[in-house]
């Protein structure tokens, strides 16, 4: 008796689901291969499925953007990670790499590792896509 139910239970359970699920007809879906388009994303080359974000990213290259840059981008150079990093952003933008080492504040020790990484910088335009809602100090990546 208590599979009888338990069977009986299953079979409302899917049923109601199925009439919850918007489900209300089996709909045909002809599969000739004369009727396949190729989506119009398909179609599109990189460059046009490309988001601002990645664009600017690959005008930068494998360097630190000054301008657009979190600070997690400065883990890699020692000493930067947080407070030199958090001073660079601070007073961007930047018109070209050499104007970091001219941030208030600095002290010998800031000035010398800037110095040394000057190759590891560039400077672009501000983007908003990478700058928007203080998301260089914290951009939310855990």
């Amino acid at each position: 008796m208590k599979r009888l139910v338990s069977a009986i239970a299953t079979l409302l359970f899917t049923i109601g689901f199925w009439g919850f699920s918007g489900v209300t007809q089996a709909q045909a879906v002809e599969l000739s291969f004369n009727s396949w388009q190729s989506s119009p994303i398909l179609a599109l080359s990189a460059s046009e499925r490309r988001n601002a974000a990645d664009a600017k990213l690959r005008e930068v290259g494998r360097k630190i953007d000054l301008n657009n840059s979190d600070v997690r981008d400065f883990r890699e150079l020692r000493g930067f990670y947080p407070n030199l990093a958090s001073k660079i952003i601070k007073n961007s933008p930047y018109e070209n790499v050499e104007d970091v080492l001219s941030i208030p504040g600095l002290s010998e020790r800031q000035k010398e590792r800037l110095q040394a990484n000057l190759d590891n910088f560039v400077v672009t335009d501000v983007a908003d896509v990478m700058t928007s809602g203080d998301n260089r100090y914290n951009p939310g990546v855990y």
